[in-house]
């Protein structure tokens, strides 16, 4: 693998593949990695080759959140403005990855702390080595979840085990990630990325409008009543059901056969 770029890009059989890669710092942001990652997704957006994303981390950890290096307040100068940087940098990956119509694997190979977790908490299907760990590191250091912590905590496991978690930093296992529905499944850790790659092959051939337009309304039921929501699943069924993919796929299982789906 490249060390020199701060995250390494390979795009095969419609998966593009994103991988932190700053080992030596368990893969903590700093600004190259930052605008690295969005450029991803931004590629993964505006690419129709693309048709899944699978996100991972180098070495032996998957994230450990914002490299704290160069915020040392003993260093001096005035108290840097971590709202500007989730302005700049945090927020508008999570929102490209939040619309992106496209499925999101993410596999965790390791330690997913701070922001780290969060990031692949915002993923759409999210398995996880057994050795990896979730931490909510914000209270150790007098901060509060960011990168969509906050927002996918509360919703993923509800507001007594998202408080829980965010004011303790306590460490979550795989295991349990996956029995409290944080996670979709935990791997061991010589299987994970073969599983996760796997995975992300199998929706990349996927009927990918429809994956999409799936995504869309399952992110969207949250906000919605129940009739603004029927009018949704209206309005993207009509979409779905105009494609050359539904028609394949309803061809395919009247001749008996694997649909051959082509995506966009």
């Amino acid at each position: 693998m490249d060390r020199s770029e701060p995250v390494v890009s390979d795009l095969s059989g419609g998966v593009l593949r994103l991988t932190l890669n700053r080992p030596e710092r368990l893969n903590a942001f700093n600004e190259p990695m930052h605008l690295a990652l969005r450029a991803g997704f931004e590629r993964a957006r505006d690419d129709a080759a693309v048709r899944a994303v699978l996100l991972t981390g180098a070495g032996r950890g998957f994230c450990a959140g914002q490299d704290l290096g160069d915020r040392d307040p003993r260093k001096g100068g005035p108290a840097p403005d971590l709202g500007q940087t989730l302005e700049r940098f945090y927020n508008p990956t999570l929102r490209l990855m939040r619309g992106l119509e496209k499925p999101i694997v993410c596999a965790v190979n390791g330690v997913a702390a701070g922001a780290g977790a969060n990031i692949a908490l915002a993923c759409d299907i999210v398995l996880a080595a057994t050795s990896a760990r979730f931490i909510q590191a914000f209270a150790k250091i007098g901060l509060i979840p960011d990168a969509g912590g906050s927002w996918n905590l509360a919703r993923i496991l509800g507001e007594p085990r998202a408080k829980a978690l965010a004011l303790t930093a306590e460490p979550v296992s795989a295991e349990t990630a996956a029995g409290w529905g944080m996670i979709w499944r935990a791997v061991p850790d010589d299987a994970l990325m073969a599983e996760a790659g796997a995975l992300a092959a199998a929706l990349a051939a996927g009927p990918t409008l429809g994956l999409g337009l799936t995504k869309r309304l399952i992110q969207a039921a949250a906000g919605n009543d129940l009739d603004t929501q029927l009018d949704l699943e209206r309005d993207c069924q009509r979409q779905a059901g105009q494609s050359a993919d539904y028609a394949e796929g309803v061809i395919a299982f009247l001749d008996k056969r694997k649909p051959e789906f082509r995506g966009r």
